[in-house]
């Protein structure tokens, strides 16, 4: 009986836990979304910089500059999709 009512209490943290777990999972994609903001907004600003520099070289910038971008999109994606998982 002793070790019954001891495990009561253990059972009841376990919310508490999956409350840390949200959080974390809240404060992970939070990151992920402004690394992911930080790094689209310099990509384009290089591309863009790049494009007036030298106008003739749009096509050769942009398509690269998609990619990237999508790439880094991606990486947040992922962030999101681990998020849920948790």
């Amino acid at each position: 009986m002793a070790l019954a009512a001891e495990g009561a209490p253990a059972a009841g943290g376990d919310s508490g836990m999956k409350a840390v777990i949200a959080l974390a999972a809240g404060f992970g994609i939070a990151i992920a979304a402004f690394g992911g903001a930080m790094g689209q907004g310099k990509a384009i600003a290089a591309g863009l910089e790049g494009i007036a520099r030298n106008p003739s070289a749009q096509n050769k910038i942009f398509i690269p500059m998609i990619v990237g971008l999508a790439l880094i999109e991606s990486l947040v994606i992922y962030a999101l999709v681990i998020a849920f998982v948790l």
